[in-house]
């Protein structure tokens, strides 16, 4: 692997970075302390995102067409490691941009694609993910929730849960049963003001507005909401979490959030061999997530199919965001109630979450033993 950047390449750093310097209020940080899905985060991404979008920061590994510029995946990678390690401005529109909007993309029909792609591209519009289920969690094989087709429409009835943001959401990727056996299953692009859905919030240290409870009763859906042809979700689910499940470079966080409890220590004269030891353990787990993140970028910069690299390279990121987590809580708590850093204790936050969302850290490990060692054991994606 190349392990340079191009100048190009440095160049975006650098204009993402002068971006946020010019762009993130002063008192960015206190609300960064806020989960992504709050209300207070949910507003600021519908200012930053535009501006994002004019300074081509947004959507610019985009087509052309749909308001890109082509830029590789290295580009967006780039990008969302600097949008990362501030806290991630966007809040919930990650989703859209990282994953949402390249399976439309990839899926959609033109009348898709001219609707959601547009909204997308404004930055002002929220998405949520109604994938993992109470009977199964993430293994998404064993889906339960059903939609039965009626002429031009569907009825869809069940439940999802863990779905993050889903409070504020206009509308959801929702996966549903529409055949029988493993693979019957469907995508629709359903708006959440349909009658018949029912949001629930599930409290939790993650932070108000990450998790919920998302009912479906006798929900109508049409037919021409259906992401790709009938029971062939399987295909679109995969292409879709192989954006995903790297879609946020979470180490760059744990990176800073690391060296911040270094400076602390060292300014203290606590950084002793112990905890040198620790903190290289920790810094050792973080590197090697971000090169397993870079492989699975290659492959996408190349097109290559997906496979496994993706859900290892996920797996190690959790491990990092622990690892990391773990050194602060053992040589540095002071900094989680420390109103001089308040990033550390959002790091925490959402390395409690890096375990459950894209897919529970259990069900990537199932799909490395499928995928990587040929074990044939996994049912999830």
């Amino acid at each position: 692997m190349e392990f340079g950047w191009t100048p190009q390449e440095n160049a975006v750093r650098i204009k993402a970075r002068e971006f946020l310097a010019a762009n993130l209020p002063a008192d960015w940080q206190a609300t960064a302390a806020l989960s992504p899905g709050s209300q207070a985060v949910t507003d600021f991404s519908r200012e930053i995102c535009p501006k994002l979008h004019e300074a081509g920061l947004l959507l610019s590994h985009w087509p052309e067409e749909y308001g890109g510029v082509n830029a590789s995946a290295w580009e967006h990678f780039i990008i969302g490691e600097q949008l990362w390690e501030v806290g991630e401005p966007r809040g919930p529109q990650y989703y859209n941009v990282n994953w949402i909007g390249p399976t439309i993309l990839e899926y959609g029909t033109a009348g898709q694609k001219n609707y959601h792609l547009g909204r997308i591209r404004e930055g002002n519009v929220i998405w949520c993910q109604g994938f993992s289920e109470p009977s199964g969690g993430s293994d998404l094989a064993g889906i339960r929730t059903r939609a039965v087709r009626d002429g031009d429409r569907y009825v869809v009835n069940g439940s999802k849960i863990w779905t993050s943001y889903a409070r504020l959401a206009e509308f959801c990727i929702l996966v549903a049963r529409t055949g029988e056996g493993k693979r019957g299953v469907s995508v629709f692009l359903l708006p959440m003001n349909r009658p018949g859905i029912t949001v629930r919030p599930i409290a939790s240290v993650v932070g108000d507005g990450d998790l919920h409870e998302v009912f479906f009763d006798d929900v109508e859906v049409l037919a021409g909401e259906r992401l790709g042809p009938e029971d062939a979700g399987w295909e679109v689910i995969r292409y879709s979490l192989n954006f995903e499940r790297v879609g946020i470079p979470r180490y760059a966080l744990a990176l800073k959030t690391l060296d911040r409890a270094v400076m602390q220590l060292q300014a203290a004269s606590a950084f002793g061999p112990v905890a040198r030891q620790a903190a290289a353990d920790a810094y050792a787990s973080c590197e090697g997530a971000r090169m397993m993140a870079y492989e699975a970028v290659d492959q996408r910069s190349k097109s290559r199919p997906g496979s496994g690299i993706a859900s290892m390279a996920r797996y190690a990121i959790v491990l990092a965001e622990r690892k990391v987590a773990d050194f602060v809580l053992d040589w540095a708590p002071h900094l989680f109630s420390s109103d001089a850093d308040p990033m550390v204790a959002t790091h925490h936050k959402r390395a409690i979450a890096a375990g459950l969302a894209a897919g529970a850290a259990e069900i990537q490990l199932n799909i490395v033993a499928r995928d990587m060692l040929g074990l044939g054991v996994a049912r999830g994606l």
